[in-house]
This record gives C-alpha cells, structure tokens and sequence, in this order.
C-alpha cells in the first residue's frame, strides 16, 4: 500500500518513512503545502499523513484543498499542537484521525491500519480468499492454516490481490502500489515478485491475463 508523507521536517519525514517501509507499506513524500496541494493521484494512495505546520501553505489548507477537489483518500493530521480546537478545526476540514508530536511510529501505523480498514473493508479485519487468510494489522499471512513466510514485497503483492481478488490489475496498477512514485519500477522484476508468490501460494492461484495483467482467482 502507497501512502503521502507530508512533512516539512526532513529528518523526521526520513525516520517515519523509514519506520513505515519497514512496516510494509511505499511511502511518498512532500515537504512544503503546495506540493502536497498538487500531488497526483491522491485517490490511488492508500492514506495520506499531513502535518499542519507546513511551509508555503498550511496543512489546514490542504486539506480543504484536498476535500474540495473530491479526494476521499483517508487523511491522519500530524501536528505538534495538540489543543481541543485545533483537533476540532482539523476534523471539520476532513480529517479521520489526530496524531500529536512527538509521534510514535508503532501508534502511527496502528492508526494507519485502523483506518484503512475502516474506509477499505467495511470494518473487517481478515481479508480472505482462495484458501488465503491475511491479518493487515498483524502483518501475517496464512494458507491452508500454515503460515505463509512471505518477503515485504512478496506481502504486498499479496495484500493487493486480496483486496481485489477476481479483478484484473495490469502491470501499471500493481507497480503504482507497490512502489513510491521516486522508485525505480520495472516490469520484469515485477514479473519476478509474482512468479516468486506463485511457487509460495500455488500457480493456479494468480493468472496472467494476456495484454491486460493478473487476475487472483476467488
């Protein structure tokens, strides 16, 4: 899964990216307001991270800018104020979740999956399918009821297909979310990551649909 990091601090926005990759997910990030105001495909993005301190533009700004614009991609404000009004300010411009300075990553990820599932699975936690259970928030995966020992990418291909199993999602699709737009993408290394999840979950499990991608089949 994508996200935005929005935060002008460097060395932080580096030590939370870091965090977050770690945890498995591809992380964008913008440094000052306009940036963030002009960033493309937001609705792709998984979640976006906004701090409210933002050079250029304020990060209340936005996220008006944002909710304006019809971006529905959930929004966590990071701020180092953390005053009732500026939590209810925040919230009224479109806010999902508050994170106050100094952020701890492990509450900050804990959040981001509490909130993907909210907005993405209708509040369940397991996604499921061809004998495929994967626990987002835990970062474990299970086939057959043994556990599946999966790289980091090999995970997200896999949480991907979940998510949309029965559809067809071509090359540019599955590429956009596995890797961060500065990241190099290349198509036969994609190749490879899902011939490498096939010989872990079964050929039959993914098929290439010729000129269009792959399907994971129900």
């Amino acid at each position: 899964m994508r996200l935005l990091l929005v935060e002008d601090d460097r060395e932080l926005s580096g030590r939370l990216a870091a965090r977050l990759e770690a945890a498995g997910f591809a992380v964008d990030r913008a440094f000052d307001g306009p940036t963030a105001a002009a960033w493309p495909d937001l609705a792709r993005l998984g979640a976006l991270i906004l701090d409210l301190g933002l050079p250029h533009m304020p990060g209340i700004a936005v996220l008006r800018h944002w909710r304006r614009a019809g971006v529905s991609t959930p929004v966590i404000i990071l701020t180092a104020r953390g005053s009732w009004q500026e939590k209810v300010e925040g919230l009224n411009a479109g806010a999902d979740d508050f994170v106050v300075k100094p952020v701890h990553s492990e509450e900050l990820i804990a959040r981001i999956h509490a909130l993907v599932r909210r907005t993405q699975n209708g509040g369940a936690t397991l996604l499921e399918a061809g004998g495929i259970t994967l626990d987002p928030v835990a970062h474990t995966a299970t086939m057959a009821g043994r556990p599946l020992r999966l790289s980091r990418q090999e995970y997200r291909l896999l949480e991907l297909f979940l998510r949309r199993a029965g559809h067809i999602l071509s090359q540019a699709d599955l590429l956009e979310h596995l890797y961060a737009l500065d990241a190099e993408r290349d198509h036969n290394a994609l190749e490879v990551l899902v011939s490498r999840l096939r010989r872990k979950i079964g050929r039959d499990a993914i098929t290439t649909v010729r000129g269009l991608g792959y399907r994971f089949e129900r």
